[in-house]
């Protein structure tokens, strides 16, 4: 663990302003738990952060403690943590040093092959993130009080520190709240848009409601993809004291044979879900499919306040439509079974307008250190993030599955 008292400006990043009553004092830790479960939830606590299962302290150390995460996996931790005068940590900001860019799903790849064949040094970078996670959440955590927002620019702040002291050559934060990411932008970090598909539950009381609100050429295809699909197989919904051993030994099968064929690596090992289960399974939400008693195939979810994750799925046996039925028409079902708002289904996947997940912007925010990098990143995402919103809007007027009366 490294600490100094907040002078980032003598690391070539301005210093924000402070009340006298805080003194703050930022550090930097090697592992989740030099941090500790109650400062590090004590911080997560506040009802517009607690709602995300993924910045909770079990699934982040869950990560750690499994080594999914870790200096070999290129994912080594250097989190923040900011402390009042009186000791108490009142913000933390998960914070790793990364060796290359997989498991982000927010691209620079392109970044890092210009800048390294101008000679650059593109690697080590520093990535504020909930790793292999491309769920929106907080990245700036501090406790609610009248300092929070002062406690949050301490965490840039010192996360820019950091970027300079260690050598990398830039900060990336990943799925950031959409406040949290117009703050980063007037703090001088370079604005990254991008979009992933949800479902939006307008009050459904059923899924035969939702169908209702769909055109009848859309109703009548997703009733025809989920016979298909259902045809043979039970469903079980797994949640809580339900989940056991067994199902997460074939879940990590059917992860492994997916992960292998889209990835080349899959990114978590099989103890991190025997610690997520341990202690989270009243957040998590296990869909899996079985054929005469045997496991063919399963989908993960997270269960937030008001929102449903899709995380990971895989499969053993090619059943058609069997993807959409677990990743998109029974996580309709539980959403609206339990009252959530919405479901995000993870990245990528215009296929996912047709099932009525509709596009919707997420955000990163970028800070480069070398001038001659950092300009034309910024003129690229200018570009970028005016043809996202483009598409976005072409999408959804386009290939909208809704009644035009109603969308």
């Amino acid at each position: 663990m490294r600490w100094w008292s907040l002078r980032p400006e003598r690391r070539g990043a301005a210093a924000p302003r402070v009340s006298g009553a805080l003194q703050p004092e930022v550090r930097v830790h090697g592992s989740l738990a030099d941090i500790g479960r109650e400062a590090w939830d004590g911080c997560n606590s506040a009802l517009d952060y607690a709602a995300n299962p993924f910045t909770c302290f079990d699934f982040l150390q869950a990560l750690e403690e499994s080594g999914s995460v870790g200096a070999r996996t290129g994912w080594a931790p250097r989190h923040l943590s900011v402390q009042d005068a009186s000791g108490e940590v009142v913000g933390v900001m998960p914070l790793y040093v990364k060796s290359h860019s997989q498991g982000e799903y927010v691209f620079d790849h392109a970044w890092a092959q210009a800048y390294m064949r101008a000679g650059g040094r593109y690697y080590p970078k520093l990535q504020c993130a909930v790793p292999f996670t491309p769920a929106t959440g907080p990245r700036l955590i501090a406790r609610d009080g009248p300092h929070r927002e002062a406690v949050q620019d301490i965490l840039l702040a010192g996360a820019r520190a950091v970027c300079v002291e260690t050598g990398a050559s830039s900060l990336h934060v990943t799925f950031p709240l959409e406040a949290q990411w117009r703050r980063m932008g007037e703090e001088g970090l370079l604005l990254r848009q991008d979009q992933q598909y949800h479902w939006a539950n307008a009050g459904y009381a059923t899924f035969d409601d939702f169908l209702a609100a769909l055109s009848s050429g859309r109703r009548k295809t997703i009733r025809r993809e989920r016979r298909d699909a259902q045809a043979g197989l039970e469903f079980h919904a797994l949640s809580g004291a339900d989940l056991r051993e067994e199902h997460w030994d074939a879940f990590f099968e059917f992860y492994m044979d997916t992960g292998q064929r889209k990835w080349g690596r899959p990114y978590l090992n099989r103890r991190f879900f025997s610690l997520l289960s341990e202690r989270m399974a009243d957040k998590v939400l296990l869909v899996m499919a079985r054929r005469e008693g045997r496991w063919i195939a399963g989908a993960l979810n997270l269960i937030g306040g008001d929102t449903l994750f899709g995380r990971n799925w895989g499969a053993v046996e090619h059943v058609p439509f069997l993807h959409f039925e677990l990743c998109y028409y029974q996580a309709i079902e539980q959403a609206i079974a339990r009252g959530l708002k919405r479901v995000e289904a993870g990245a990528q996947g215009e296929h996912k307008i047709a099932r009525g997940y509709l596009p919707r912007p997420v955000y990163s925010a970028h800070w480069i250190a070398d001038p001659a990098l950092r300009a034309p990143v910024a003129r690229y995402l200018e570009q970028e993030r005016a043809q996202v919103q483009s598409e976005m809007a072409m999408l959804e007027a386009e290939y909208s599955p809704f009644r035009e009366e109603d969308s």
